[in-house]
């Protein structure tokens, strides 16, 4: 099954049809709220609101292991998410899409980035986050599209919820970064320890501060490209849907995590660890 995440301006897609509104309790705390089984086209996918259902958290207030887990839970194989960024580069215009291959973390700590700890000790690589198999289908999807996309590109998240200075902006830029966030880190790190394959759909809604040329859009115009971005990611959800599991099959991200990188022995992991660690391995 595939798991989706709506970021800002995709709490909800209207042609949804909601089978099931489902727990957010993990052992990790409570999860988003608005976590919900949901029918695209006849074919049944999680759905996770990431800021909640009424965008009542900012990023650094998602409890994303909590997140992640509720979709391994409930039985997602892959996860497609869809979320909204500043450009840091005139060629990435409002209304696009882009799908980065690589991150740079500006984030300040205080977000539990990770699963393990605690006597839990391991190592994930992160050189590739992205799931690639995913990435060539949704390049081959969008080909028709009436939107211009951008493929492996680099993101920056940083913490938020201020936007960033327009010397950060500019080092940002310096640094070979395309697009800015607040929200990827540290969700593409967990789906990755979680064994999940992960494709990120970026949606731009306007430019950074980094030229001061530029004329900085107004609220009312950011809502207003959301709204046509909004639809634009339901286009291409549906058609990454009908892929069913030959979306994510031929995917190594499932051996790249915690089932591979866990170095603790088993008889030597915490008791309290043993059901959802299982969950994560599976």
């Amino acid at each position: 099954m595939l798991g989706i995440i709506g970021g800002s301006g995709f709490e909800k897609f209207d042609g949804f049809e909601v089978v099931e509104e489902l727990s957010t309790d993990t052992p990790f705390g409570k999860a988003s709220s608005g976590f919900k089984k949901v029918k695209i086209d006849g074919v049944e996918c999680l759905f996770l609101s990431r800021h909640g259902s009424n965008h009542e958290l900012l990023p650094s207030e998602i409890n994303f292991r909590a997140n992640v887990y509720n979709f391994k839970k409930h039985g997602a194989k892959a996860v497609v998410s869809f979320s909204a960024v500043g450009s840091l580069a005139k060629e990435f215009k409002p209304g696009d899409m882009v799908i980065p291959t690589q991150y740079i973390d500006r984030t300040k700590g205080l977000r539990k980035h990770t699963f393990l700890g605690e006597g839990l000790v391991g190592h994930v690589s992160l050189a590739k986050p992205i799931c690639h198999s995913m990435l060539e289908f949704a390049i081959d999807k969008t080909k028709d599209k009436d939107w211009d996309s951008h493929f492996k590109k680099t993101y920056v998240c940083i913490e938020g919820p201020y936007f960033s200075t327009v010397a950060e902006s500019k080092w940002f830029c310096s640094m070979g970064a395309d697009i800015i966030g607040m929200t990827h880190f540290p969700e593409f790190a967990l789906m990755r320890e979680a064994g999940l394959p992960y494709l990120p759909c970026c949606f731009i809604t306007d430019y950074d501060c980094w030229d001061e040329s530029i004329e900085h859009v107004t609220l009312q115009e950011v809502i207003k490209v959301m709204r046509g971005n909004n639809s634009k990611a339901f286009s291409l959800t549906k058609d990454l849907v009908q892929l069913k599991e030959k979306l994510w099959q031929n995917s190594d991200c499932g051996d790249q995590g915690l089932k591979t990188g866990l170095m603790t022995p088993e008889e030597m992991r915490p008791k309290n660890s043993n059901e959802w660690l299982s969950t994560l391995l599976s």
